[in-house]
């Protein structure tokens, strides 16, 4: 178990706590590899540089939106506050998780 994982998990949930909504169908992805090197931790920035955190939004965000299909999130697990990573870095943190079950057709949201 790597704490600074779990560090970065719950700075990315910190960040956007305000804005989560378990089960919603409009999403934002946090790129983790960025968090973390913000953070101070480059190596893990290299190691997930290709993990993204699911963020449910209580409501659709401006910019622009682009419809993917739920199942594109295989693997995934989801913390009680309703973010899901996946499942090989929910593991690594140690925390406690459940199976994410997306919607059948989930909305990016970019802004």
């Amino acid at each position: 178990m790597d704490n600074r994982i779990d560090k970065l998990l719950k700075h990315v949930e910190e960040k956007y706590g305000g804005i989560i909504q378990r089960g919603a169908r409009h999403y934002l992805e946090v790129n983790l590899a960025e968090q973390a090197r913000k953070l101070g931790f480059a190596d893990l920035g290299e190691k997930y540089k290709t993990a993204c955190a699911i963020i449910p939004l209580k409501a659709p965000q401006r910019g622009m939106k682009v419809r993917i299909d739920g199942r594109t999130f295989v693997n995934y697990v989801e913390y009680d506050s309703g973010m899901a990573v996946p499942g090989y870095l929910a593991k690594a943190s140690g925390r406690t998780f459940r199976t994410f079950v997306p919607s059948d057709s989930m909305i990016c949201n970019f802004f």
